[in-house]
C-alpha cells in the first residue's frame, strides 16, 4: 500500500529581503527533498519574490507557488507564469487541504 506524500502549505508575507522570506524558502526546499507536495502562497510584500530564482528554481522541483493576485497589483508586480495569481480563497483551501500550515511575516 503506498502512503500519499504529505502536504505542506507555507505563507509568506514579508519582503524577500527579510530573514523571514528566507527560512520559508529553506523550509520549501527541504520538504520537497523530503518528498512532501509543497504549497507556497506569497502575499503582502512577498509577492515580490515571486520571480526570484531560487522559488523558480523550486518551482522545476514541484513547488506549487501561488501569489497574492491583488498584492500584485497593488506592489506593481507583473502578473505572468512565476506563479499561480490567485484570492485568498485559495489561502483557505490550503490551510484545510494540507498537512501542515505554516506562516511566516
Amino acid at each position: 500500500m503506498n502512503a500519499r506524500p504529505r502536504k505542506l502549505g507555507i505563507l509568506l508575507s514579508g519582503t524577500p529581503e527579510a530573514a523571514p522570506f528566507e527560512q520559508g524558502v529553506r523550509l520549501a526546499t527541504a520538504a520537497l527533498e523530503k518528498g512532501c507536495d509543497v504549497y507556497l502562497y506569497c502575499i503582502d510584500l512577498a509577492v515580490k519574490g515571486v520571480g526570484r530564482p531560487e522559488l523558480q528554481n523550486l518551482k522545476s522541483k514541484g513547488l506549487k507557488l501561488y501569489a497574492c493576485a491583488y498584492g500584485a497589483h497593488r506592489h506593481g508586480i507583473p502578473v505572468d507564469d512565476c506563479a499561480i495569481f490567485a484570492g485568498l480563497t485559495v489561502v483557505s483551501d490550503l490551510i484545510s487541504n494540507t498537512d501542515r500550515f505554516v506562516g511566516f511575516p
